[in-house]
């Protein structure tokens, strides 16, 4: 019947103006008129039923999307019916694989500096959540920490709350002091000094601000779990850590984790101003988790060769680390620079009265259920089609609570 009814308009428009023909076509699917907005209130345009398909009113700026933590977020949100803005620099093509995250016009691309208030602004002017996700590992000869963590975070806020932006989610680090321990360096991370710097820079400029303070997050293409398992990382098939690794302890969590907290805090009416602890459900020794990351990469001590040694009496390591940020400066091999290795020793301080991430309603995690899928990859011998019970399942990690 349809087709008889367009078929029919389609001849009539033949026969009389082109204007009457466009209008019998309109008349023969509805009679209804262009309607007036009463609001321009995003969230007045809520359509659909909540999924990939939908629109929920939430229009999410996030810059950083195309780094590690960026991908999830933004698929996560593209769930959800959110109308997701990336901004991004350099190499455009970095960014466009995030276009299937979300439905057909929902995901837009704008190229930005974060130097480029004008860009910035552009990019926001239109959004009711702004989450910043950007940050450095390791200083470069463009960017250092200070430029980054602090003034790039400030400008991020000033201009989100300028711009008339509900929620602004800034992604900070665990750990987060102005006065971090040393440990192998004169002055202790840079890193975590700047983090809580940033902290500060954004609340004075959105007191309302919802900040996020992650712990080691691992996942797919991590800087956790693959920076033990690189070759690079390794003195021939010996592990240096700091008194072994006996005197750390790290709390990881599972990068999907995060994302679904950041998600949550959206919708959550009462996590304006909040600091919320991203940790995962347990707490490891570095050695136990290192032992057992070998163990599931079949790279034991009996069958590989594996062992753990103290740092402190190894010091070519160290030379390794310089040579490494000497000769790769803008992206280190198997991210290792002294940085890292200073932070990998910086216990987990997870503070009680903090809210956490199960406070946001997400259900964590076990490293135990995850890590081996993502350890895969790296298994010694990997071409190596074993029989079904031919290897034993390497003994879990032992956790302190």
């Amino acid at each position: 019947m349809a087709s008889l009814i367009l078929l029919n308009g389609a001849q009539l428009a033949k026969q009389q103006s082109g204007a009457l023909g466009i209008v019998c076509l309109r008349a023969n699917y509805s009679t209804d008129g262009p309607r007036k907005l009463k609001t321009t209130n995003l969230a007045s345009l809520k359509r659909g039923t909540g999924g990939r398909s939908s629109f929920n009113g939430v229009v999410a700026t996030v810059f950083g999307a195309t780094g590690f933590l960026g991908r999830y977020v933004c698929n996560k949100l593209g769930k959800i019916g959110s109308q997701v803005i990336i901004p991004y620099r350099a190499d455009h093509y970095e960014a466009m694989r995030l276009k299937l995250c979300g439905d057909l016009g929902q995901v837009l691309f704008h190229p930005y500096h974060l130097c480029d208030e004008e860009s910035i602004y552009k990019a926001v002017k239109y959004s009711n959540v702004v989450i910043n996700l950007v940050g450095r590992d390791w200083e470069t000869k463009n960017f250092a920490f200070q430029d980054v963590h602090v003034e790039g975070a400030r400008r991020l806020a000033r201009i989100a709350k300028q711009a008339g932006v509900e929620k602004f989610i800034h992604i900070s680090s665990l750990n987060a002091t102005p006065h971090p321990e040393p440990i192998l360096t004169k002055e202790g991370s840079k890193f975590l000094k700047s983090k809580y710097a940033g902290e500060k820079a954004v609340r004075e400029e959105f007191p309302d601000a919802i900040v996020f303070r992650p712990s080691d997050i691992y996942g797919q293409e991590d800087r956790f779990l693959r920076y033990y398992a690189h070759i690079w990382r390794r003195q021939f098939r010996g592990m240096p850590l700091w008194y072994s690794g006996e005197r750390t302890i790290k709390q990881p969590v599972y990068c999907g984790d995060v994302a679904q907290g950041i998600v949550n805090a959206i919708k959550d009416s009462d996590s304006q101003g909040q600091t919320y602890q991203a940790v995962g459900p347990r707490r490891y020794k570095l050695s136990e988790l290192v032992d057992w990351f070998h163990r599931e990469m079949r790279k034991d001590k009996e069958w590989w060769g594996y062992q753990r040694y103290d740092l402190r009496y190894d010091p070519t390591f160290m030379i390794k680390v310089k040579l490494t940020e000497f000769i790769c400066p803008s992206f280190p091999v198997g991210d290792l620079h002294t940085e890292r290795v200073e932070r990998e020793y910086v216990t987990d301080d997870v503070k009680k009265g903090v809210p956490t991430l199960e406070d946001l309603g997400v259900n964590l995690t076990m490293m135990e259920d995850q890590v081996p899928w993502e350890l895969r990859p790296y298994r010694a011998a990997l071409y190596y089609d074993a029989e079904l019970g031919e290897f034993e399942k390497p003994a879990p990690p032992q956790f302190l609570h």
